[in-house]
């Protein structure tokens, strides 16, 4: 019942949703459109499509390029990986431009593969963070798509009236009053300057379109408090994501598993890598 927009950083009550014309901050997203070009896409498409894809779960397909990890027991093996791809190297020196991603080294890359006739999708979920850091990186390939945002959360989200009919204009979160005032409200054409407004986080969902190309960072909230999900319905064609993970405060300098992730590390920007 909101969409994201890139340019505000504001979730917005959809046109025909009982939340129209509301809009609330929506922190921890970063959107680059046309990330790579046409041309890369499909060279990467190519190479990907030269390695086998493994059945995955939701009519998805995948290739894992990562060490093989125990999530519930919290153990992992590096035996079997050999780094991320070498048509990622690129990528991640194009990342390097996001200031978002500064000091972003991913030691983990899957690839998912969504086609419609499959009924591919993903549910509402976190990613782990006991392995994985803050920042999830993904490349939306081959179509665009529709990243949906779900929050269990107990707690509230504080709404804001986006706009006046006076001036059209998008009005910021904070300047309104924390009272409700109405001035002149039985002439017509003059707004009510309306109060904040508190709804549960369990009643708000909140979609991030995807255009083919784009790249996506969820981190902070949007990583740790919001769970993401892809539905069937925004799978038109076949979707590629390639999804790149960086290492949890664990695995890196000063952390308890500070030379297992300086080993993930050093294999993984080796990109010398196959499917695992």
């Amino acid at each position: 019942n909101f969409t994201y927009c890139p340019a505000t950083g504001l979730a917005k009550g959809n046109e025909h949703s009982e939340f129209a014309g509301w809009a609330f901050p929506f922190p921890g997203v970063f959107l680059m459109e046309e990330f790579i070009s046409e041309d890369e896409e499909s060279e990467i498409v190519e190479l990907m499509d030269r390695d086998d894809w493994k059945p995955s779960q939701s009519g998805r397909k995948k290739q894992d390029y990562g060490p093989k990890v125990n999530f519930k027991k919290q153990k992992l093996k590096a035996d079997s990986f050999t780094g991320l791809p070498s048509f990622s190297k690129k990528i991640v020196a194009q990342m390097k431009a996001c200031s978002v991603l500064g000091g972003f080294l991913p030691v983990e890359q899957c690839n998912l593969d969504y086609m419609p006739e499959r009924g591919s999708a993903i549910d509402p979920h976190f990613d782990d963070w006991w392995l994985w850091g803050e920042r999830l990186v993904s490349l939306n390939l081959l179509s665009k798509t529709v990243l949906s945002m779900s929050c269990d959360s107990e707690d509230s989200i504080q709404l804001f009236p986006t706009f006046s009919r006076e001036n059209r204009k998008l009005s910021p979160p904070g300047s309104f009053t924390q009272t409700s005032v109405c001035k002149n409200s039985g002439k017509e054409g003059i707004d009510c300057v309306l109060s904040p407004r508190l709804v549960p986080s369990r009643e708000v969902t909140v979609a991030i379109p995807l255009p083919r190309r784009s790249l996506v960072v969820l981190h902070g909230d949007a990583r740790y408090k919001w769970k993401h999900a892809i539905y069937r319905k925004h799978i038109e064609q076949r979707r590629i994501c390639v999804t790149f993970r960086e290492l949890s405060a664990e695995f890196s300098a000063g952390g308890r598993h500070e030379e297992l992730g300086k080993e993930l590390l050093e294999i993984a920007l080796s990109f010398q890598g196959r499917p695992v």
